[in-house]
């Protein structure tokens, strides 16, 4: 299948996965992960549709953003302290914030450039010692010492069920995040929205959207399958 095939087949069970959570396409938003992807077929997305990108390592986003135009870009891989300089003037959203030192990181380099980085908290959900992301019990924590920020916008959160998970697993995982964002909502903490739920990729979207989702992260279902 091309690529525009690719996206018209995850936009429509984007719209039916969806529909069965009480909610229309319009409400989720699609990032294209580019990891590896060459700019010609990244740019082929976009003229389909594709208004979101999403790169797993600093280096590849920015040998990328000069070539691309016309749509967002996502961090949504692990992001080390000493890398922050190179995609703060170009990430729309950080995914993989997952500890005080690098939201504070965040919030200096945004700073000197006069701008303020909206930001999703990583939660290791399944609590794998391979995966990053925090605790879920330390969530209020970081929020608490985090909200003071200035130059970061804390929009939600973000996680990855493990490889390998019964749908069953899956469901649970997601449906107890997707709690988590309810909870930290209620409480109206400072400078905190709570807007973005970023869970789903390829091989299980539809159910994170079922479970709440309303951000996916789709590489393979896109692009095809890739030798990294």
């Amino acid at each position: 299948m091309s690529i525009r095939d690719n996206i018209e087949l995850v936009n429509e069970n984007i719209a039916k996965a969806a529909e069965r959570s009480g909610r229309s396409a319009s409400d989720i938003t699609l990032v294209a992960v580019t990891k590896t992807v060459d700019i010609a077929r990244i740019n082929e997305a976009i003229s389909c549709g594709v208004k979101a990108l999403g790169e797993n390592k600093p280096q590849e986003m920015a040998e990328k953003f000069p070539f691309v135009q016309n749509a967002s870009w996502h961090m949504i891989g692990h992001l080390q302290r000493n890398k922050v300089r190179h995609i703060i003037d170009k990430a729309d959203l950080i995914h993989s914030v997952d500890s005080e030192k690098l939201a504070a990181e965040i919030d200096k380099r945004a700073k000197a450039i006069n701008k303020v980085q909206d930001i999703l908290i990583q939660i290791n959900i399944s609590g794998e010692a391979t995966k990053f992301g925090i605790s879920p019990t330390y969530l209020e924590t970081m929020i608490e010492n985090i909200q003071s920020l200035q130059n970061i916008r804390v929009c939600g959160l973000m996680t990855i069920a493990p490889l390998g998970a019964t749908e069953t697993q899956a469901r649970n995982l997601f449906e107890n995040c997707n709690k988590l964002l309810i909870d930290i909502r209620s409480k109206k903490y400072h400078n905190i929205c709570m807007e973005i739920l970023s869970m789903g990729m390829s091989n299980d979207y539809r159910l994170a959207i079922e479970c709440g989702s309303n951000l996916v992260r789709i590489g393979t279902g896109i692009f095809g399958k890739r030798n990294y």
